[in-house]
C-alpha cells in the first residue's frame, strides 16, 4: 500500500510539521522516525530509555465489551476475565481451534464495561471473530491512543494530568484535562514504566503538542517502538506470535490463568493444557549474536544436526550495544546457554540461548490483578 493510499492518523498533521518520515504500516501512514538534532532511531531509542518518548499509537483498534460479555469472552480467550478487578488490566489473546494465537491484546474492567486494545493490523479480523461469537463490541475509532514511555514519563504527565503517578503498573483510570476525558493505563511496549492514554481523537493534537512542551518529552516513532520492545523481550503479532503459535510455545504461559488452566474451555485448551503439562515441541527463545552483524526475522537457526529453528526478530540493541534476536527453536536447544548458528545469507553467526528480557523492564508494581 503507498502512503497516499494510507489512513491518516489523528496526528498526522503533528507529525509532519515535526518532520517525521512516514510509512505505510497496518493501513496507516505512520511515523517510522523524526528528523532534526534528537531524531533517528537510535537517539529516540535512547532517550525513551533516559526520559520520556512519545508515540502515537492510534493503528491500534479500541473495542468496548458489555461488562456480562467476560462469559463469552471467555470462551475465546484464555485469560481470567471474571476474577479481574475493576480498573485493573490483563493481558490475553485471542486463539484458534488448536490454540494458536490470532492476535495478543490488553483487557481493562472499567465501571460499567470491558476495554479492549488489539493489534492495529488484525483489528477487523477480530472484530469479525467477536460478532461470529455474537458479541457485539463497540469500535472506538474515534479514539486516538497515545503512549508516553519511559522514566520520565511520570513525571511529565503528573504535570499536565494530576494523580497519574497514583498508578500503578497494569492499572488504569478516568482522568481530566482542561475538560477532555481521558482513560489512562500504566502500561506499555517498550519494557520502560509509562502510560498509555486513550482520548477523544478531537483533543489528540492539542494534548500532545502539551506534552511535547514537557521537557522530559520528546517523539518517537516506530523505529525505535520496534528496537525498544526487542530489547524488552516482547513479542511482535505476526512476527513472534502468529496462528501456528501457542502461548505455551509463545513463552506467554502466564497469560493462561490459573482457574482456566483448572477449567479448560478456551480453544485449543487440550493442546494448550498437555503443553503446560508435558512441555511443547518448540519454544521461542532470546539470542544473543556474537559480532555487529544482526540476524533478521526469517534467518536460519542451525546447530549441528541442520536447521533447529527460525528468526522471529532481530536487530541492533541500542542499549546493550550488540545484535539480539528472537528465533522459534526446537524445544531441545531452549535451554539457556545452548550455542547456536544463524544463518545470514551464507554466513552462519555465532549465538547462544540468553533470558529474557535482554534489558531489564522497569515497571512501577503494585497489588496483584
Amino acid at each position: 500500500m503507498a502512503d497516499a493510499d494510507s489512513l491518516k492518523l489523528p496526528l498526522d498533521a503533528l507529525h509532519r510539521d515535526l518532520g517525521a518520515r512516514m510509512v505505510p504500516f497496518a493501513g496507516y501512514s505512520m511515523p517510522i522516525q523524526y528528523s532534526g538534532a534528537f531524531g533517528g532511531i537510535i537517539a529516540e531509542h535512547n532517550w525513551t530509555r533516559t526520559s520520556a518518548g512519545l508515540f502515537d499509537v492510534s493503528h491500534m483498534g479500541q473495542l468496548e465489551f458489555a461488562s456480562y460479555d467476560d462469559t463469552a469472552l471467555e470462551k475465546l480467550l484464555p485469560g481470567d476475565l471474571k476474577g479481574l478487578a475493576h480498573n485493573a488490566l490483563r493481558y490475553s489473546m485471542l486463539l484458534n481451534e488448536r490454540g494458536g494465537i490470532l492476535d495478543d491484546l490488553m483487557v481493562t474492567r472499567r465501571p460499567g464495561d470491558l476495554y479492549m486494545v488489539v493489534n492495529g493490523a488484525t483489528k477487523h479480523d477480530d472484530l469479525a471473530v467477536f460478532r461470529a461469537a455474537g458479541l457485539a463490541p463497540r469500535y472506538r475509532d474515534d479514539l486516538a491512543l497515545l503512549a508516553l514511555q519511559g522514566p520520565q514519563a511520570v513525571t511529565a504527565l503528573e504535570r499536565l494530568v494530576p494523580g497519574v503517578s497514583a498508578l500503578t503498573f497494569m492499572r488504569a483510570g478516568a482522568f481530566d484535562w482542561l475538560g477532555v476525558d481521558l482513560w489512562i493505563s500504566r502500561s506499555g511496549y517498550t519494557g520502560e514504566d509509562g502510560f498509555e492514554i486513550s482520548l477523544p481523537a478531537s483533543a489528540a493534537e492539542p494534548f500532545a503538542r502539551a506534552l511535547l512542551l514537557e521537557p522530559e518529552v520528546r517523539p518517537i516513532g516506530l523505529g525505535a517502538r520496534d528496537s525498544l520492545r526487542l530489547e524488552a523481550g516482547l513479542p511482535l503479532y505476526g512476527h513472534d506470535l502468529t496462528p501456528a503459535i501457542t502461548p505455551v510455545e509463545a513463552g506467554l504461559s502466564f497469560a493462561v490463568s490459573k482457574r482456566r488452566r483448572s477449567e479448560g474451555g478456551f480453544p485449543g485448551s487440550d493442546i494448550i493444557l498437555d503443553q503446560l503439562a508435558n512441555g511443547p515441541a518448540k519454544r521461542r527463545v532470546g539470542l544473543k549474536v556474537e559480532g555487529r552483524l544482526p540476524a533478521r526475522e526469517g534467518a536460519h537457526v542451525v546447530a549441528a544436526e541442520g536447521q533447529v529453528g527460525t528468526v522471529t526478530s532481530g536487530g541492533f540493541g541500542p542499549a546493550l550495544g550488540s545484535p539480539i534476536a528472537m528465533a522459534m527453536v526446537d524445544a531441545a536447544y531452549a535451554a539457556e546457554g545452548t550455542r547456536l548458528g544463524l544463518d545470514v545469507r551464507g554466513r552462519i553467526l555465532d549465538a547462544a540461548v540468553v533470558p529474557m528480557p535482554f534489558f531489564p523492564k522497569s515497571y512501577v508494581r503494585g497489588a496483584a490483578t
